[in-house]
This record gives structure tokens, sequence and C-alpha cells, in this order.
């Protein structure tokens, strides 16, 4: 995640977010249920005392059908002993009910289950496989932390593919991102990709950077089609992104003001991607960074210079590169999207490689393991316009094998997104 400022603190267009999880990822906690649990398998019937006195098992007795302990909403907890039978709130036991036919009584029925609630399957562990999640998003059994939708995200949409992990330090992801295809007014397809650093020092950090993504994200889907240029549109995409951030601000909780109000308003950095068939954007406010990786890795160039103290330090000549990235302060953004922005500069910039290739959008939970383009050329694999997403996952992979001490996420966009010929902006 990128480190806190350095004062106190469109319908044809196909779009991915990163808050979508892979399928197939582990289960994250449930939200609150509105329904109350249905009565579980246990409880006696209304007015039949000794009913549920037969149906309890013996002591050492293996328990009956029907008469099994139950968790949450009825599931199965193994290794627990079955439960007594004990009469819900409500229902009387001191008389039975009367004959049939025979009209009167003083017993209450029990309501039936709500078919929603037994359909709804109880959050299990991930780590003891056994007890339910709480609605913090703890076992209640173990009292392991549940991952979140967040912690590992991986998208593919069309040519364009990103993968978003939380890395191996942080407690939360505070990256987002964004990906997406439409088309020109020429009909020539354009890829898009975003990605946004959440400023850990603000508030609500990862509420910034999936706000930011998303704004950025529709509207360069929007603008495209009609007819803006790649670069305008890209200018635009981070104003909506700045402010989408800036709304927030506006939204603050009031328990966090009454805890922390002298925290910075919610705060993201932001690099993002436009690609057609004959020319490269990019964009952006921060430290993330895009490179440009061709297929025969020479040159690899970045594409961005970083809004930070050491490239501050660096542009003026007081130190050099390799001695202000080292500098405990080198982190410390200048350009940030965010309400207490000192002044909003959105960088853009435009391209025309003359051969195919890669753009490597990320932030700099990656580039920190692979900062020079030589570097992160070497860290991409060679079939990466080939395959964008395997590809993402490798450049995660290595960050993590580095340590992974920052949030991590990457995103890449084949150039040419379709075979040469097809068309340009």
């Amino acid at each position: 995640m990128a480190d806190g400022p350095p004062h106190p603190a469109a319908p044809h267009a196909h779009t991915a977010y990163a808050s979508n999880a892979t399928p197939g990822a582990p289960a994250h906690p449930a939200a609150a249920d509105p329904h109350p649990p249905a009565p579980s398998a246990h409880t006696a019937p209304a007015g039949d005392a000794a009913s549920a006195d037969r149906s309890a098992p013996s002591p050492g007795a293996p328990a009956q059908a029907g008469a099994a302990p139950t968790g949450a909403r009825g599931a199965p907890v193994q290794g627990q002993p079955a439960a007594s039978a004990a009469p819900p709130a409500g229902v009387r036991l001191d008389r039975r009910a009367p004959a049939e036919g025979a009209g009167g009584g003083d017993d209450y029925p029990l309501q039936a289950p709500d078919p929603r609630v037994a359909a709804e399957p109880a959050a299990v562990c991930v780590a003891c496989r056994a007890g339910r999640v709480d609605d913090d998003g703890y076992c209640e059994n173990c009292g392991h932390a549940q991952p979140r939708e967040r912690d590992h995200m991986e998208q593919e949409c069309g040519p364009v593919a990103a993968v978003s992990d939380r890395g191996l330090r942080h407690h939360r992801n505070e990256d987002a991102f964004a990906v997406g295809t439409t088309a020109l007014l020429d009909g020539s397809p354009v890829s898009v990709a975003v990605v946004c650093d959440g400023v850990s020092s603000a508030t609500r950090p990862d509420e910034a950077s999936l706000a930011a993504s998303r704004a950025a994200n529709a509207s360069l889907l929007d603008a495209l089609p009609r007819g803006t240029h790649p670069q305008q549109a890209m200018h635009e995409a981070i104003l909506a992104a700045s402010e989408a951030v800036n709304a927030l601000a506006g939204e603050q909780p009031a328990k966090a003001d009454e805890h922390a109000p002298q925290q910075n308003a919610p705060a993201c950095t932001i690099v993002g991607a436009v690609v057609t068939a004959g020319l490269l954007v990019v964009g952006w406010v921060g430290d993330s960074r895009a490179y440009w990786i061709p297929v025969d890795r020479s040159p690899a160039v970045r594409l961005t210079e970083d809004d930070s103290w050491a490239a501050q330090m660096v542009a003026a000549g007081l130190m050099g590169e390799a001695e202000a990235y080292a500098d405990h302060r080198a982190h410390a953004i200048t350009g940030w999207l965010g309400a207490d922005a000192y002044e909003l500069e959105p960088h853009t910039a435009a391209f025309k490689p003359d051969r195919p290739g890669v753009v490597v959008v990320c932030t700099d939970g990656l580039w920190n393991y692979a900062e020079s383009a030589d570097e992160m050329a070497e860290a991409v694999p060679a079939d990466a316009a080939a395959r964008p997403l395997h590809a993402a996952r490798v450049l995660v992979g290595h960050a993590l094998d580095g340590g992974g001490h920052d949030n991590v996420t990457v995103a890449l966009v084949p150039f040419p997104a379709v075979p040469q010929g097809a068309g340009s902006a």
C-alpha cells in the first residue's frame, strides 16, 4: 500500500471489478442474517415433554437420525455430545394438546421454519473446519480470522487480466483494480486497466482505492466509445476517480469521528492504461507505476514518474536514484487522490510502440521487488501477451516470494490487444 503523505496525517462495454473474487476461493464470512434461525433438530414438540425424553439418546448410545447435535442452522457438528432437549421459549409443556376435534387447549404451536433460512449454508471456519464464523469474521470455535473477499482477487476480461493479493504482512488488502474492454467509434477494440493503492495513513484506504478504480474505469468505458481521444479520456477518468474519493470524506462514519477526529481523509494513488491497436496511453497520480515490456524485452521502459519524496530528490539532483530509494522517506508520496490533496495534477502520456508487447500496471507492492524496467522485464513471463492471467499470477508470486511486505496488485494489458491492422485510435 502507498505510504502516507509527508504532512500529518457504456452498454457495449465489458468490465470486471476487483470486488469479485475468483471462483473456488475460500469461503468468506456471511453477512448478518435478517431471519431468525430455524428451531434445531432436538427441540421438543409443543405440549409433549415425554416425547422429548424418548428422543434423547441414553448415555453412551449413538445418536439417532434426527437427533444429532447441530451447529448453525442445523449443520452437523462432529465431536460434540448431543444436547439435551430444552423447551423453546413461548411453548408450554405442562399440558398435552387436546385430542383431535376436542377444540381449545392452552398450548402454543411452534412457528414453521422459514425455508429461506434453512436453505442458507452456515459459514464454516477455513482453519478448524468445524466452528461457525461470526458476523465479525472470526471463528467461534478457534478464533481464526477468516479470509476477506479482497484478500486475493483475479479477473480476466478479454485480453486483459489482473491479480491482487493481500500479501504476507498486512491484515487487509487496500489495493483495488478494474479492467474492461470496449470499442472506439470506428469499431476497433480498446482495452482498459486501472490499479489503485490505498494510502495506509488515511482512513478507509480500502474504500478509497475501490471507489477510485471503479469510477475511473466507468469514465473510460463511457468516454472512449463516444470518440473522446484516449489521452483526454484518461485525464477525465482520473478527475472522476478523484471526485469519487473526495465524496467518501463526507461519508465518514460517526464512530470514526468520535475515536479518531484528526485522521486524514480517505486517499489512494491511481495508475491506468488504455491500449488500442496502435496507441498506448497511461495516466497516474502517486507512486503506482506502468511499464512497457516489448515481446523481445529490448528495450523495456518505465512509463510513469513517481509522485514521491525519492523522485523529487532525484529530479532536483540532490540524490542519486539508488540513494534516494534506499532512504526511509522514499515512499512518502507527494501526489494522491483525496479531499486533503494539495493540488490534483493528473499525469498522462501517449506512446506508439513499434512492436507487440505487454503493459504492466502495478502498485509498489510489486515494483518494490522489480524496480527497474529491466528487472520487471526479467520477472514477466515470456508468454505474458498470450497468457496475461498466468503472467499476472507469476508476478504476484514473485512479490510474495520476495517477502510480500505490502499488498500486491498487477494488471497486464497486451499490446496490440488484437492482431495488427485491425484499426487504431
